[in-house]
């Protein structure tokens, strides 16, 4: 199963689709393609992966000078409970800082319960912009930026 195959799978699982954050197979073949975007699977054990084992997570990264850009983080519902979001980002914030990034960002949409994990993982709030996401019943929220120094 390729890359993109897998990142796929996952998001179609772990994405509720009234939030509407889930991106398109389009999105993510065009990120993929962007010689500064990547992505990181692990497998249920936390394990990083290629396209053999089946994904249980995922990270969709980008790449700028002195900073790296979380775009994505999905794991399936069934993997969840697990440390995989927390092992996910922090194989994403080793990787940035060892390609020489010195912050992290991360952007979300307010309600997020994944917040926790965020600020459990070094990451704090740094700025907001209103009415940035709306669900599928038209509900307007803010999106939260965060960071991380590494």
């Amino acid at each position: 199963m390729s890359e993109l195959d897998q990142v796929m799978a996952v998001m179609e699982a772990a994405f509720d689709p009234h939030w509407r954050e889930a991106w398109t197979r389009q999105q993510v073949a065009n990120s993929l393609a962007m010689p500064h975007t990547y992505a990181i699977l692990v497998d249920e054990n936390g394990h990083r992966i290629s396209g053999e084992n089946t994904a249980a997570g995922f990270v969709l990264a980008r790449r700028a000078p002195g900073e790296e850009e979380l775009l994505l983080i999905g794991v399936r519902p069934e993997a969840r409970g697990r440390g995989l979001g927390r092992t996910l980002i922090e194989i994403f914030a080793t990787l940035a800082r060892g390609a020489g990034a010195e912050r992290i960002f991360l952007e979300m949409r307010a309600n997020n319960p994944a917040q926790h994990l965020y600020r459990a993982c070094g990451f704090a709030p740094i700025g907001r912009r209103r009415a940035y996401y709306r669900t599928l019943d038209g509900t307007q929220l803010d999106a939260i930026t965060f960071a991380r120094e590494l």
